[in-house]
C-alpha cells in the first residue's frame, strides 16, 4: 500500500486503540513504584478511546479531517501524563496532515516529526528514557529511511522495529528503570498503539478483546467497559432530592458513583448538600432511575434516544441537538476556585476555604481535560483558578487551560499544585480582593510553604535507593521517595513525619484514609502529641481511598 486516505487512517487508529485496550493492564504493571496507582495503560488506554469513539462514525475520505477529529477527542479525553502527551503525539501528527486529502508513507513520517515536535513543547521538562525517547528515535529513524515510493507496510516494519530498540534502551537513560528492571511504560503503550495501526495495514484488524481485565469499582473503567463503541443508548440526565431519611436509604456517593457507572458511559455525578445531579449515557435508564429512586425523589428527568438520532442523521433527517439538562441560567460571579479531591473529609476541607467546584479524582482516577472543562462551565465565573493536586493530573489541567485560549469560558488559572497539602495551603490564599494576576502569584508562591507525604501499601516485592520494600507492608513517601517500609502502618507514619519535620516546622496535618479506624486515629493523635508538643496536631478524616494517610507539614 503506497498511499493511505481518511478511512484507511480511521481504521488504524481504531485498530491501534484497541490493541492498547487489550495489553493496558501489561502497561500498567511496568509502573516503577511498587504502589497501588500505575495506571499509565489505564490512562492512555481511555484516552484513545476518546479519540475512537470521535471517528467511529465517520464516512468521508479526507485524511487531515478524520485525523483532526481524532486528535480533538485525545484532547478531550486525555488523562493523566502519559494520556496527555499521546493526545499532543497525534494533535501534531494532525497539523501535519492539514490540507492534505491522502498521503504517501513520505508524508505521514514528516507529520510523526511534527507530532514529536508538538509532543516535546507540552512538557516542561522533558524526560528522556520515556514515550517522548521512544516517539522520538522511532519517528526519526522512519525518517531517515522511508521514501515516497516506500510502502506502508514496510514503514511500520522500520517505525516499530526502531521503536522496540529505543524501548529497550529506556533504562540506560533513566536509571528508575534500570533498577527497578523494567522499560518505560508509556514507551511500552505507544508500541501497543503502532502494533494496532500495523495489523489496519496489514488487513488484519484488531478488535477490542472484552476479557481484557476491567476494574469494576473504578466508576470510569466500569463505564468504559460497560457500552460498546457502536451503541449509543439513552442519555439520561435527572436531578434529584435526597431523602427524607425516614423512607429513603443513606445516600454514599462513592457508591453510588460505581454502580451507576457501571451501567453506562459519560458519567458525571454533582453532589451538593441534598441534591444530586447525574448525566449519564446507558442501554437501560430504567435501571440507573429505579436504583437512583432509592435515596431521593426526582426534580427533574430527560432521556433522550441517542441511537435514533444517530440513525436519523446517517439518513439525513434534521434532529434537535443533544443538550445538557439545565437550570436557569446562572448569572456569573467574578471568580472561582476548582479542586480535584479523592475523598469526603478533603472535599469538606476544600469547600470549607471557599472551593466552588470538586473534581473526583487523584491516584487510580485521573479526571480528563473534558472533565475540567465541565467544571469550569459549571461555576460560571469570570477567573477560575484550578487546583489539580495531583503531578499526573497537572498535564490535563492545562490542557482544558489551553484549549480555552480565546476566553469565551472563563480566564483560566492552574496553579501547579500537586499534592492535596499543597492545594489547601495555596487555596487559602485566595483573596477576592486582589486582582486575579496577583492571586495567581501568591497562590503559586504559597506551594512552597508546605511539605507532603503519604502513606500506602506495596503491590510487589522490590528495592528502592537501598529501601527494601515488601508486597502488602507499608511505605512512607516523601517527595516522591519512599523513604520506609514498614508492617505497622502507624510506625510507617511515625518514620516518615520524623524524615519530614525540621526546626521551621510549625504544623502537622494528618488526613487519613478510609481504612483507618477511631481508635488508630486516638493513638496517631497521641503519638504525635507526644513526640511533637510543641508544634499544632491537626487529625482529619479525608476518607481517601489508596492512601492511609496523606500529610502536610508546615
Amino acid at each position: 500500500m503506497k498511499i493511505i486516505n481518511g478511512q484507511i487512517l480511521k481504521q488504524m487508529f481504531i485498530s491501534g486503540a484497541n490493541n492498547l485496550y487489550n495489553h493496558y493492564p501489561e502497561v500498567d504493571a511496568l509502573n516503577v513504584f511498587p504502589v497501588p496507582d500505575g495506571d499509565t495503560g489505564m490512562n492512555m488506554n481511555l484516552t484513545m478511546t476518546s479519540g475512537s469513539k470521535e471517528i467511529q462514525n465517520r464516512t468521508d475520505n479526507n485524511i487531515a479531517d478524520i485525523a483532526k477529529t481524532f486528535s480533538r477527542g485525545l484532547l478531550m479525553g486525555a488523562r493523566g501524563n502519559s494520556g496527555v502527551i499521546t493526545s499532543q503525539i497525534f494533535r501534531g501528527f494532525a497539523q501535519g496532515l492539514e490540507g492534505k486529502t491522502e498521503v504517501n508513507a513520505y508524508e505521514f513520517a514528516l507529520a510523526l516529526q511534527k507530532g514529536v515536535e508538538v509532543a516535546y513543547k507540552a512538557v516542561i521538562r522533558p524526560v528522556e528514557g520515556t514515550i517522548l525517547t521512544v516517539v522520538r528515535e522511532s519517528s526519526q529513524f522512519l525518517m531517515n529511511n522511508v521514501k515516497e515510493n516506500t510502502s506502508f507496510e514496510k514503514a511500520f516494519e522500520l517505525l516499530l522495529q526502531e521503536a522496540h530498540e529505543s524501548l529497550k534502551r529506556t533504562p540506560d537513560l533513566l536509571p528508575i528503570l534500570k533498577e527497578v528492571g523494567v522499560v518505560d511504560s508509556g514507551g511500552t503503550g505507544l508500541i501497543y498503539i503502532y502494533e494496532g495501526m500495523q495489523a489496519a495495514i496489514n488487513d488484519a484488524f484488531i478488535a477490542r478483546n472484552e476479557a481484557t481485565s476491567v476494574d469494576k469499582e473504578n466508576p470510569i473503567i466500569a463505564a468504559g467497559a460497560a457500552m460498546e463503541e457502536e451503541e449509543f443508548g439513552y442519555c439520561t440526565e435527572f436531578i434529584m432530592s435526597l431523602g427524607p431519611d425516614s423512607v429513603k436509604k443513606p445516600f454514599n456517593e462513592k457508591r453510588f458513583t460505581t454502580l451507576v457507572g457501571s451501567h453506562g458511559t459519560s458519567l458525571v455525578v454533582v453532589h451538593d448538600e441534598d441534591i444530586v445531579k447525574v448525566h449519564v449515557h446507558t442501554l437501560n435508564p430504567g435501571n440507573v432511575l429505579n436504583y437512583a429512586q432509592q435515596f431521593g425523589e426526582f426534580l427533574k428527568i430527560k432521556i433522550e434516544n441517542m441511537t435514533e438520532q444517530h440513525h436519523a442523521l446517517a439518513g439525513g433527517a434534521q434532529v434537535e441537538p443533544h443538550t445538557d439538562l439545565v437550570e436557569e441560567k446562572k448569572e456569573k460571579i467574578e471568580s472561582a476556585m476548582i479542586a480535584v479531591s479523592s475523598g469526603s473529609g478533603i472535599d469538606e476541607v476544600f469547600q470549607e476555604i471557599g472551593v466552588k467546584y470538586i473534581v473526583k479524582g487523584g491516584q487510580t482516577m485521573n479526571p480528563s481535560a473534558e472533565d475540567f472543562i465541565s467544571a469550569i462551565k459549571e461555576v460560571n465565573a469570570r477567573n477560575v483558578y484550578i487546583f489539580p493536586n495531583n503531578s499526573n493530573i497537572l498535564l490535563a489541567a492545562n490542557q482544558a487551560r489551553d484549549m480555552n485560549e480565546d476566553k469565551e469560558i472563563a480566564n483560566i488559572f492552574v496553579i501547579p499544585s500537586k499534592t492535596i497539602p499543597q492545594g489547601i495551603t495555596s487555596a487559602l490564599c485566595f483573596d477576592e480582593d486582589s486582582t486575579p494576576e496577583d492571586n495567581f502569584e501568591v497562590m503559586k508562591e504559597a506551594l512552597g510553604n508546605v511539605k507532603s507525604g503519604e502513606v500506602t501499601f506495596a503491590i510487589r516485592d522490590t528495592e528502592i535507593n537501598g529501601v527494601k520494600i515488601r508486597k502488602d507492608e507499608f511505605m512512607g513517601i516523601f517527595n516522591k521517595d519512599i523513604v520506609t517500609c514498614n508492617k505497622d502502618k502507624i510506625q510507617t507514619l511515625m518514620i516518615l513525619i520524623s524524615k519530614m519535620v525540621n526546626d521551621e516546622s510549625s504544623l502537622i496535618t494528618v488526613f487519613c484514609g478510609e481504612d483507618v479506624s477511631d481508635e488508630e486515629k486516638e493513638e496517631i493523635l497521641g503519638e504525635l502529641e507526644n513526640e511533637y508538643s510543641d508544634l499544632d496536631i491537626d487529625i482529619r478524616d479525608g476518607n481517601q481511598a489508596v492512601y492511609s494517610f496523606i500529610v502536610g507539614i508546615e
